[in-house]
């Protein structure tokens, strides 16, 4: 003979068991989690005034100018939103990148990779701002981006995980602020 269940008990023990199922699952969620956004910031003084610093770096085609890594440019559409630029890298590496937005009054530009292949940059969704300030020294300038690893997945290789994608970041930011800082200071 068979008792009958109440609608409470019946609810109750179909959430208990959504409860197991959820907490049997969990581990498996928490495995599958894929990268985290990362950061990198480097800033440097620079002993000149912010109007000099900006004009240095202002124009979006100038980076062949200054940073050490690019050897050729190909530029479109100046400082609109929208202008485009391909680097040509001293190793042959290719990256293309799209302004967003253009600052002039502020001293600063925000752009975007649109195109890199991981053995040149090992980076993902990459965004970064350029970024002029006065300081009592002279000037500041700022390059931060924020980004995801090479690889997209779990497990990366070495080259491609986040630690790998940091440095890589912060090496292309540090080369090109102490090159801009050694040519606007030696002038």
């Amino acid at each position: 003979m068979m008792l009958p269940i109440s609608p409470v008990a019946s609810r109750q023990g179909a959430i208990f068991l959504a409860s197991l199922l959820v907490m049997a699952l969990l581990p498996l969620v928490a495995q599958a989690h894929g990268p985290s956004r990362q950061k990198v910031s480097e800033k440097i003084i620079i002993n000149a005034p912010p109007e000099e610093v900006w004009a240095a770096i202002a124009d979006f085609d100038s980076i062949a100018d200054w940073h050490p890594a690019v050897a050729s440019l190909v530029t479109q559409g100046g400082n609109q939103p929208g202008a485009t630029r391909i680097l040509t890298l001293g190793n042959g590496g290719v990256i293309e990148e799209k302004l967003e937005k253009y600052q002039s009054e502020k001293m600063r530009y925000f752009y975007r990779i649109t195109k890199v292949a991981p053995e040149v940059l090992p980076v993902n969704s990459y965004s970064a701002w350029m970024i002029v300030t006065p300081v009592d020294e002279g000037s500041q300038i700022e390059w931060k981006g924020a980004f995801y690893r090479g690889f997209m997945g779990n497990d990366p290789p070495p080259e491609l995980n986040d630690e790998a994608s940091k440095a890589a970041v912060s090496g292309v930011y540090k080369a090109g602020l102490e090159n801009l800082k050694a040519a606007i200071e030696g002038r």
